[in-house]
């Protein structure tokens, strides 16, 4: 059981910060205070992957009213540093769940049958590889300095997952001219094919003068996978480099993808890596 962002109750009755992006629920494990283990009910979603146990999805409208999503198939889980209802740091656990809205009605004792068929169904479909499971940490070398999740970091990163899509690619529009970028602009919402800014690099740097540089953003809480790097890259004028911004996370598989040693290579900047950059330039998110 989630919350709707729309019921406005997303820091209160949802201090968890889940969300539904398109068909995926985002959802924290059970345990509010200190690090979350992997155990009770935590680790019964993740048997998931072996034994096909219906997960029944509820969105909590407001009002005491609640919406049946449908039935849950389990993505990926992995860890991440969130702050807890006292706003000390800790480990938490995040499970990606793929919703599955039909059928609308689904009889109890039919569950096990139509949730194994649902999943079974789904993966061979979309078979999910081992590295497209696992989330990345983005290596020191791929940034100017580590980013470690401070309070700070966590604290930022929570806020732009508050702005709207809209909101988020003209705040990256600011991050890039603060970085040094000239000439940008956010594309318009409808035909722009994936990519959301573009930007050039400044005059003053004598090696990449002139550059064209891409950026897609995702203002996203599930993480990138290899797909939406293709997806990118495929987007990419001729003569651009490629950037995928996010506030989550990319996957192994995704890491892999854009470092593709026949394939044009696209840069990475995930929800620390950006929270670091705006905290070294000095960002104000107003």
């Amino acid at each position: 059981m989630t919350a709707s962002e729309e019921a406005g109750k997303l820091q209160h009755e949802n201090p968890y910060r889940d969300r539904i992006e398109g068909d995926v629920l985002t959802y924290t494990a059970q345990g509010r205070v200190g690090e979350q283990q992997l155990n009770g009910r935590n680790k019964r979603l993740v048997e998931q992957y072996t034994v096909p146990t219906p997960f029944f999805g509820f969105v909590n409208l407001g009002k005491q009213t609640y919406r049946f999503l449908g039935l849950l198939e389990l993505l990926r889980h992995y860890q991440e540093t969130q702050a807890d209802r006292k706003g000390d740091l800790r480990k938490v656990w995040l499970f990606e769940f793929r919703i599955h809205p039909k059928p609308e009605v689904v009889p109890i004792e039919q569950a096990a049958t139509i949730s194994a068929s649902i999943i079974d169904d789904s993966r061979r479909q979309n078979p999910l590889v081992e590295l497209e499971r696992e989330v990345a940490t983005l290596s020191p070398d791929e940034a100017m300095q580590p980013v470690r999740p401070t309070v700070e970091v966590e604290g930022l990163r929570v806020q732009m997952l508050q702005f709207s899509p809209y909101d988020f690619e003209h705040f990256i529009k600011r991050v890039m001219e603060s970085s040094g970028f000239i000439s940008v602009s956010v594309t318009r919402l409808s035909g722009d094919g994936g990519i959301d800014v573009n930007g050039f690099v400044e005059e003053g740097n004598e090696f990449f003068a002139g550059t064209h540089v891409q950026a897609q953003v995702k203002r996203w809480r599930h993480a990138v996978g290899s797909p939406d790097i293709n997806s990118l890259r495929g987007a990419l004028s001729t003569t651009a480099k490629g950037v995928f911004i996010t506030t989550s996370h990319f996957t192994r598989a995704a890491v892999t993808e854009a470092r593709h040693e026949s394939k044009p290579s696209i840069a990475l900047i995930d929800g620390d890596k950006l929270a670091g950059l705006v905290i070294r330039k000095g960002i104000s998110l107003t």
